[in-house]
């Protein structure tokens, strides 16, 4: 005879401890059921990790579901996993039927991650429950305290529960009266013979636990106390079960039971589990020879199924033999330290965690091969110089913590415990994109269709930024245009370069009172009546404004061509995959539907039940959070030409969502590049590379051996922006999370713009007080603070080299310039940059005003004190009235540059301005006088 099929003469059935595609599409299943007596399967998430992430059993099905669009990790697990369940339980099904629903089983566990909440589990469960669709389903809901409750009410729904992680004989006791209560709670017709239960006592793990603590006490001991120890190594476990069986006869008797019992219902039989030997000093079959007994079951591992058929040892309830002798075993620990109890509520914990951990292995594992499914991804590489144990650490730390999954239920508790939760839209917006794709597509077609010779942005900050890098990386050379400077040079250029009768302004202001959008609006609004007539002009406006702003009601009221809604729970910065972002993507010619799916990838990526070590969100903000907090909080962008852009959105997103509370990281986009001993020990070095693209290379190369953290990123193509854009996303409010911040506040932009508008209210900005020098139509300015530090200055280079000789090791210098952007005055700051860098060693940034306060202007202001300012404005000559509001766009950007300064000084930074007469000249004169400062 077959061991394993006579364990059935004796009252317990065998269960298989395994399931995967090819164990069913194989008949090896179906082989095992009819030849071997096995009665049911179990599964988990360690199991279905082997043959999801490491076999090609489900390779077809998952190329199915990504190119169906479906590529969240969760949705591709559960439709693999249910698709298995389905086909082992219609194996299981003769068995199912010919035991007239008593046994033929098929266990699948609820998510680990919800073991310790009882709603969730409760919501799990039953769709699970539902999705299967077969009678001979289980649902495992693991024995915590909030496990009890959540299984009585699916036992009370008629819900089959295969109860799991049970070590000790009390919390069993609970769990077969959560049974009875569960049934009693059905209505008196139910046939409750159609409702099954088994509750999982977990056996190894026990003894290797007490065996380790017998193994230290005996090697104190002596003589016959040492041996009396050592006697009892191998049978706490056994012991427990067997008490726990007597418990089971108890509680399956008597007239609550009985009453139970008379319709139709059947009593929750015992599954030993664990039954693999974790000792090679044991036989291999020590827990299924020991513990057999009427009505229970054993789930054995492969391997022990095949040691039991092998040389198994089937009798008669050897469950009930010796039961005077467990007692003794088990009232034997005591006397030597060891509290049973404890270990058994330490292994349910343990437990919780280990299932967790099989968890993020498994979607890991399925991230993994969806990549290498799809053979496009997002790649990245290391080089941590020496911080790899810390960010090795840090990232242990999070997944156990499940803190990605904490980021997706909006728990503020990973960072400042304010009102993040609020403000979190942006984390599903893929999704969203895809849901109204449609109307963005529509208006696409709208805007090709109208023939305009231009489009017009008109934003600022989170508005524009992320548009214009849309437009450089994926429509370079289109005719779409961007105005997010006040400053009256920059907007008469634009008026150069456009045809105002045929232009489409799109305005776009979330919360529809920033001043730069409205200041624009109205400019353009006034230029496009004259050039159309009034009635026609705002067939030529477009506006993207959050629901209820004043923005959206003037819109409204005028009569714009469309109106299209931002989301309140998604902030400026986080906004390019939404509206905000997707809208001018549409009507510069972006195709949408290859962007939405880059995006939905990128969410799917770094989504809830994507871990760490898979997660490239995560990677990338726990190694910057890590790095920080290690003193490299000085990132700085290097990126190959087709992503060159892209370091102006992100400085927004890292410096407006860490730099405040006195903390922050420091991004640098554009500095010029160096020799690699140029560059100081706070840097963290982000390189992203457009694949067959330098991303100077030998720069970085020479990077990392002088211990240089290198964080490598590169993209297939250029459509993949709207992965970076996403990753980044997740990446920063990551590390804001290290820092202890809130990343969705901005409240020093919001103090620019208040010292702005006082200024503007009191008439403008005014020089009343005297500069410290002034020669050949340059003057420089300083608070009576600043100004002690250039004392004795002569001349521009001396209270330059005055001022930049307080700089010192972990500063950086940041050169801010309310005067227009273009490439020639670029340039003249980047020469700048280049020269104070080599000689200070401290990382240099650029902003443009008013453009950069609504980007690293925060980190500038609210970030770490380390910050050395060289404010630049100039006169200007070609002034731009702004219609309807009594002022000029200059008198607007001399206003928005003095708040500025003002709350620099306000908050003790080392800041200096520079006035210039004459833009062009002036910037010379000011990059030679640098340069002679530095030597």
């Amino acid at each position: 005879m077959n061991p394993l099929k006579e364990l059935e003469k004796f009252g317990q059935a065998p269960w298989l401890d395994n399931l995967g595609r090819g164990l069913v599409r194989s008949g090896d299943l179906a082989r095992l059921v009819q030849e071997e007596g096995i009665k049911g399967v179990t599964s988990n998430p360690a199991i279905f990790e082997k043959s999801m992430g490491h076999t090609n059993e489900y390779d077809d099905e998952i190329r199915s579901l990504l190119d169906a669009g479906k590529a969240e990790i969760g949705l591709i697990f559960n439709s693999l996993a249910i698709t298995d369940i389905k086909a082992a339980c219609d194996v299981l099904r003769p068995v199912y039927d010919a035991t007239k629903k008593a046994d033929g089983f098929v266990s699948m566990e609820c998510n680990p991650y919800l073991a310790l909440d009882t709603e969730a589990t409760l919501v799990e469960a039953r769709h699970l429950w539902k999705e299967i669709g077969r009678e001979n389903a289980m649902i495992k809901v693991p024995a915590t305290h909030e496990g009890i409750p959540a299984i009585q009410t699916l036992l009370s729904e008629g819900i089959n529960i295969n109860v799991t992680l049970l070590f000790s004989q009390e919390m069993y006791k609970k769990v077969a009266l959560a049974y009875i209560a569960g049934l009693e709670g059905l209505p008196k017709d139910y046939d409750l013979s159609t409702v099954s239960s088994v509750a999982s006592f977990f056996v190894s793990r026990i003894d290797a636990k007490i065996d380790a603590l017998l193994a230290k006490k005996a090697a104190e001991a002596t003589g016959d106390e040492k041996a009396r120890i050592e006697a009892l190594a191998g049978k706490t476990a056994i012991a427990n079960a067997k008490l726990a069986y007597v418990a089971y006869e108890e509680i399956f008797s008597g007239p609550r039971w009985e009453a139970l019992a008379k319709r139709g219902a059947r009593p929750q039989r015992l599954l030993w589990a664990s039954t693999g030997v974790k000792s090679k000093a044991y036989p291999d079959t020590l827990y299924v020879d020991t513990l057999i007994g009427d009505n229970t079951v054993n789930t054995m591992p492969p391997a022990t199924v095949e040691a039991f058929r092998d040389h198994g040892k089937p009798a008669a309830d050897t469950i009930k033999a010796d039961v005077e002798g467990a007692h003794a075993v088990l009232a034997a620990l005591p006397g030597l330290g060891i509290d049973l109890d404890a270990i058994t509520t330490k292994l349910v914990e343990e437990g919780v965690e280990l299932f967790a951990v099989a968890a993020d292995n498994l979607f890991g594992a399925i991230a993994g091969k969806c990549d290498e499914i799809t053979g496009k991804k997002l790649r990245i590489s290391w080089s941590l110089a020496g911080n790899e144990e810390a960010v090795t650490a840090a990232q242990k730390a999070w997944t156990k913590a499940g803190n990605i999954r904490k980021v997706w239920a909006k728990d503020t508790t990973i960072w400042a415990r304010a009102d993040e939760d609020k403000w979190l839209g942006w984390l599903d917006a893929p999704t969203k994109a895809k849901g109204h794709q449609a109307s963005l597509e529509a208006f696409q077609a709208k805007v090709k269709a109208g023939s305009w010779s231009d489009v017009v942005l008109l934003g600022m900050g989170g508005s524009s930024l992320g548009a214009e890098v849309l437009r450089e990386v994926l429509v370079p050379g289109t005719k779409f245009h961007i105005l997010d400077s006040t400053d009256p040079d920059e907007v008469q250029t634009l008026d150069k370069n456009i045809a105002i009768a045929t232009t489409l302004f799109i305005v776009a202001s979330k919360s529809g009172s920033t001043l730069e959008p409205n200041l624009f609006k109205d400019y353009y609004f006034d230029r496009v009546a004259q050039a159309v007539g009034k009635n026609k002009a705002a067939s030529h406006f477009v506006a993207i404004t959050d629901p209820g702003s004043s923005l959206e009601k003037d819109a409204t009221a005028e009569g714009f061509s469309a109106i299209f809604p931002g989301e309140k729970s998604i902030g400026g910065r986080y906004s390019v995959l939404s509206n905000f972002g997707l809208v001018a993507a549409a009507a510069m010619g972006v195709n949408i539907d290859a962007f939405i799916k880059e995006a939905l990838a990128a969410e799917a990526a770094c989504g809830p039940l994507s871990p760490p070590p898979t997660n490239p969100g995560a990677q990338i903000g726990i190694a910057l959070g890590t790095l920080a907090l290690r003193g490299r909080d000085k990132l700085t962008v290097l990126a190959s030409k087709g992503l060159s852009s892209f370091g102006a959105w992100l400085e927004q997103l890292v410096a407006e969502s860490t730099g405040k509370l006195g903390k922050g990281i420091i991004p640098f986009d554009g500095e010029p590049v160096g020799s690699a001993s140029a560059y100081g020990e706070d840097r963290v070095f982000v390189v992203l590379k457009l694949k067959g693209e330098e991303a100077h290379d030998n720069l970085v190369g020479a990077l990392k051996p002088l211990g240089h953290p290198v964080i490598e990123v590169e993209v297939d193509g250029p459509y993949q922006l709207a992965r970076l854009f996403y990753i980044f996303e997740i990446a920063t409010a990551v590390a804001g999370s290290f820092l202890g911040i809130n990343p969705f506040d901005q409240p020093d932009v919001e103090a620019a713009k208040v010292k702005a508008r006082a200024l503007m209210e009191a008439g403008g900005a005014k020089d009343s007080e005297k500069p410290v020098f002034a020669r050949n139509g340059i003057s420089v300015y300083a608070d009576p603070a600043n100004a002690k530090a250039l004392a004795g200055a002569e001349t521009l280079e001396d209270c330059l080299a005055a001022h930049f000789k307080r700089v010192g090791a972990g500063d950086y210098i940041a050169l801010v310039a309310f005067i227009e952007r273009n490439a020639a005055h670029t340039a003249d700051f980047d020469a700048m940059r280049a020269a104070l860098r080599d000689k200070t060693g401290a990382a240099v940034g650029l902003g443009f005003g008013p453009r950069f306060l609504h980007s690293t202007g925060q980190g500038y202001k609210g970030g770490p004190a380390s910050g050395v300012f060289l404010q630049v404005t100039c006169k200007h000559v070609h002034d731009v009235a702004v219609p309807g509001r009594g002022y000029t766009f200059g008198a607007v950007i001399d206003a928005q540059a003095a708040g500025d300064l003002a709350v620099l000084t306000e908050r003790g930074r080392r800041a200096i301005r520079v006035h210039l007469d004459t833009v062009d000249e002036g910037l010379k004169t000011l990059a030679r006088a640098v340069e002679a400062a530095l030597k």
